[in-house]
């Protein structure tokens, strides 16, 4: 069972940041100028000018070490999950897994490291310290600029200046720096073929489709490799293709011979645009042409049926009883929907919400709360047909907000008087490590980029 979390906690710390915002009329003219600074540098989304509350999470020691366990017992769930499923073809067959997507998932990457790069989301009660996991990112993971950015904007607010008189500990993660390590870390463990001469950092490509990566957030990246020796660019999907070159076949794209591969590309993307680049990508991996840093396999986990599959007692074997333990406290109750399933059984639309199994950005995800008896019973229906999941709904811990910036409901009013939102957190697991968190919040009963969000910042108290 979950221990409570000492006093004070995070929403102590936060509701102190509130009251000196209040203190200071809602401290316009700083947070004006916050919002100006963040709507002219790279945490646009798409162009987009984000939506951000001046209110940052602020976690503190205790916090901070419940959210490191959180992560990285996951994370140790995760790489037992995967384990298993290449070794026992009986486990594999429960993903339903295409053949083709099997055998990628199988093929060696020569390194170490099952899922170098996640997030892995929760719902994170800051009162008591207890959490339920919302969902597994693995190959698409985002939000490394978008915190860091929201989080240096409030740092230019006369509302931090004042509390951090109070608490001069508080500082922001380094999500960015913590990737860049892991991923040299990875560089470095792959085992490269025998007759190539691995330089010590790589010419790294970021691969993913155009229309579905962050712009900005690569461009960061880009910059933050390049400091660091990388010379690193974006590559899509579609420019990707094997050539013969220096006597043996090679991984380019219109830069030229690539070492390494940070793929960015979810694999259930890479599976419905199927195209000569993915399939280019395929074979560097089956052929240890590059290090596809975030290969295939991590789909073991991203899918929503790992879920499904860790509360059908299918991993029992494999987990230690703290693990399993810690499954049944933290992971909502989940089960597969197939086209035969008696959906009847989940009618109760306030207790589920459906998810297909592929999906990402909460694209097809409906809560029960949203939707009348007849569009719930269609959703079951639809995520059924398509082999997704219905999972217990998770109780969303609520926190006020002093929102700024984008286009939300309701925006028009005094933003000291908005609304208490939904808070959800994503933890960054680099090679099993937690290393910060992904902050945003929402109004409705799903919180997704499509389904409009606060982005918010984080702090971090040695205290």
């Amino acid at each position: 069972m979950t221990q409570p979390l000492p006093s004070p906690t995070s929403r102590t710390y936060e509701d102190e940041f509130a009251q000196i915002a209040r203190s200071l009329g809602g401290d316009a003219a700083s947070r004006d100028e916050a919002g100006a600074w963040l709507a002219a540098g790279p945490a646009n989304y798409h162009g987009a000018e984000p939506s951000w509350d001046l209110i940052p999470k602020i976690f503190d020691r205790a916090a901070t070490a419940r959210l490191a366990c959180a992560a990285e017992t996951m994370g140790r769930i995760m790489e037992k999950a995967t384990r298993r499923f290449i070794a026992d073809p009986s486990y594999r067959s429960r993903y339903r897994f295409p053949a083709r997507l099997n055998e990628l998932v199988c093929a060696p990457t020569g390194y170490p490291y099952q899922v170098p790069c996640a997030r892995v989301d929760l719902f994170y009660h800051e009162d008591t310290g207890d959490f339920r996991f919302c969902e597994i990112n693995t190959d698409g993971t985002s939000g490394f600029l978008a915190t860091e950015a929201v989080t240096r904007a409030i740092m230019r607010t006369e509302t931090f200046r004042r509390f951090a008189k109070r608490h001069p500990s508080a500082h922001p993660a380094d999500v960015f720096g913590a990737w860049i390590d892991a991923l040299i870390a990875t560089w470095e463990a792959w085992e490269a073929p025998a007759d190539v001469r691995k330089p010590a950092l790589p010419a790294l490509a970021v691969v993913d489709y155009g229309e579905s990566v962050s712009g900005e957030e690569v461009g960061a990246f880009c910059e933050r490799f390049a400091a660091r020796g990388i010379e690193a660019h974006f590559t899509d999907v579609r420019a990707l293709r094997i050539e013969h070159r220096g006597g043996r076949d090679r991984l380019v794209d219109d830069h030229g011979p690539i070492d390494c591969v940070w793929k960015r590309a979810v694999t259930g993307e890479l599976a419905e645009k199927p195209c000569p680049g993915a399939d280019a990508l395929a074979r560097a991996l089956e052929g240890n042409l590059a290090c596809l840093v975030g290969s295939h396999r991590t789909w073991v986990t991203a899918t929503k049926t790992f879920f499904a599959l860790l509360w059908d007692d299918t991993l029992e074997s494999c987990l230690s009883a703290e693990e399993r333990a810690f499954v049944r406290a933290h992971v909502p109750e989940t089960h597969f929907l197939y086209p035969d399933t008696d959906v009847s059984a989940f009618a109760d639309r306030a207790r589920w919400i459906a998810k297909p199994a592929a999906g990402y950005n909460s694209v097809g995800v409906v809560a029960g709360l949203d939707a009348t008896a007849a569009e719930w019973d269609e959703a079951l229906r639809t995520v059924a047909r398509q082999g997704g999941i219905v999972q217990a709904y998770a109780p969303q811990y609520d926190a006020p907000t002093i929102p700024n910036g984008g286009d939300l409901p309701h925006f028009d009013e005094d933003p000291l008087d908005f609304p208490p939102a939904h808070n959800m957190e994503g933890l960054f697991l680099f090679n099993g490590k937690f290393c910060g968190t992904f902050n945003r919040c929402g109004f409705g009963n799903v919180i997704g980029e499509f389904q409009g969000r606060l982005n918010q910042g984080a702090l971090y108290l040695d205290e």
